[in-house]
């Protein structure tokens, strides 16, 4: 499925929900491209991927990324309702170390209060 995306805010906290697959070509460019931008507004952002069913390496990398972007821009990237497959491969890859990680949504906006 072709990753398709779509953000709103919740307590001054960018929330980007993504669906289909994240993977190396127009799927890492998309939300590459996407998230960079909003990163410009807003460098707190959590990444939804609940409905994410798919990541590959370059999916990986794109996390790897904007993660840095966000924090060169003085921010984060938290990950949100991580799928079986994506936290396995975050955990065989040892990037589940990089990243924040939450059960939900609100979980890891409420971080970005208590961290504040």
């Amino acid at each position: 499925m072709q990753l398709q995306l779509s953000t709103q805010t919740e307590n001054g906290v960018l929330v980007v929900d993504c669906i289909g697959r994240i993977v190396f070509g127009d799927e890492s460019s998309l939300l590459r491209e996407n998230v960079k931008q909003a990163i410009s507004e807003n460098n707190r952002i959590v990444l939804n991927l609940a409905e994410v069913s798919y990541i590959d390496s370059g999916g990986l990398g794109t996390l790897v990324a904007l993660r840095t972007t966000a924090l060169n821009a003085g921010g984060t990237i938290k990950l949100a309702n991580l799928t079986q497959r994506v936290s396995d491969v975050l955990q065989i890859t040892k990037l589940i170390t990089v990243f924040d990680a939450f059960n939900s949504v609100s979980d890891a906006v409420e971080s970005f209060r208590r961290a504040a």
